[in-house]
């Protein structure tokens, strides 16, 4: 990590963005506003205002994680439906604006980078796999300490591998690929939304339960209340929060099958459900992971909470910031350019490619 220069990290949500500065392993205090959603350029002079605010005299770089899917080289943002951004290239734009070089990733990934970092933002799990279960279901990989991000830079979409598809014959389903989360995948399976379900037909299912009177008093009933009734000792909440955590290991187990990683991280709104979640999705993940792997993989909740998501697009930053510096050592001086505002640097993604 740069132990020199200041980085600022954004996190860019469909209801809020929060700011705040890294330098070396200290992280400031965050400032935060209302997203505004009313266009791109808006939305991007907020962004420039943010930043102006606690923009410090030594800044380096400026890493954002946004809920959108998006190509890293270029920092486009290629879908998005939560923020006025698609098809805007927003590490260029940003990048000239600010006069620093800018790095644009999806939201769950920068969130995973941060939870490789223990609260000392120490480097602590090389090989991380996180899934973020809230309204839907994201993830995001973090290998050899650095994002893993695939061919095209959407790698990490973790909510929509299919857990539970009936291919035995005529399906039923939707075509493939015309509607998101399909039905079987882990977002239509475990995502808040899939909580909510079970918490309103289990209500429906037992009036004389803690959810069937909140029901019949005209109360909401969705997951939220369906982990406070199971926290308060309801025994209809507490199945179908345990039945929504199984499924949730069952996307562990896939984690794990897949990368072997050092650790698993459950973050979102869901790590609020604490152990309620962890307990059966660790049970599960477990029973379902092949013979021999998972011995050396920790399950557990997310480290950083709310800040995550902040501190892994500062992080995002402080990589590439120091990815570019040892290129300049090894390529010589003047080999990164003169003008970050013109010429951003190289990604660790091109770096390795050696484009």
């Amino acid at each position: 990590m740069n132990s020199v220069s200041s980085v600022i990290g954004i996190d860019l949500g469909g209801t809020k963005v929060v700011v705040a500065c890294l330098r070396g392993r200290e992280i400031g205090e965050s400032v935060l506003e209302a997203t505004d959603r009313s266009g791109s350029g808006a939305l991007i002079d907020q962004l420039v205002a943010l930043v102006g605010r606690i923009r410090p005299d030594d800044l380096a770089a400026v890493g954002i994680g946004v809920p959108s899917v998006v190509d890293f080289a270029t920092g486009r943002v290629v879908s998005s439906v939560n923020i006025p951004l698609v098809d805007v290239p927003l590490r260029k734009v940003l990048g000239e604006r600010l006069g620093v070089p800018v790095f644009v990733d999806n939201d769950a990934t920068v969130a995973a980078l941060a939870e490789a970092h223990d609260s000392e933002l120490r480097l602590v799990a090389h090989n991380l796999v996180m899934l973020t279960v809230g309204t839907g279901v994201g993830g995001g990989i973090v290998l050899g300490g650095r994002i893993y991000r695939g061919a095209t830079g959407g790698a990490g979409e973790l909510g929509h591998t299919l857990v539970g598809l009936d291919v035995s014959g005529n399906t039923g389903v939707a075509a493939p690929g015309s509607v998101f989360p399909q039905p079987g995948s882990l977002e239509h399976t475990a995502a808040g939304h899939a909580l909510d379900r079970l918490a309103a037909e289990a209500a429906e299912a037992n009036p004389d339960s803690a959810l069937g009177r909140r029901k019949a008093s005209g109360g909401e009933v969705l997951g939220a209340e369906a982990v406070e009734a199971a926290q308060n000792g309801d025994p209809v909440a507490a199945r179908i929060v345990e039945i929504w955590a199984e499924r949730v290991g069952i996307g562990v187990a896939n984690a794990i099958n897949t990368f072997d990683p050092e650790e698993v991280v459950i973050g979102g709104g869901a790590a609020r459900a604490g152990e309620l979640l962890l307990e059966p999705a660790r049970r599960v993940a477990l029973g379902y992971v092949v013979p021999g792997l998972g011995r050396g993989t920790s399950i557990r909740l997310a480290w950083h909470g709310v800040r995550a998501g902040v501190l892994g697009a500062a992080l995002l930053a402080a990589q590439e910031v120091e990815a570019s510096a040892q290129r300049a050592d090894v390529n010589g001086p003047g080999s990164a350019g003169s003008n970050a505002a013109e010429r951003l640097p190289l990604t660790a993604n091109e770096e390795a490619s050696g484009s």
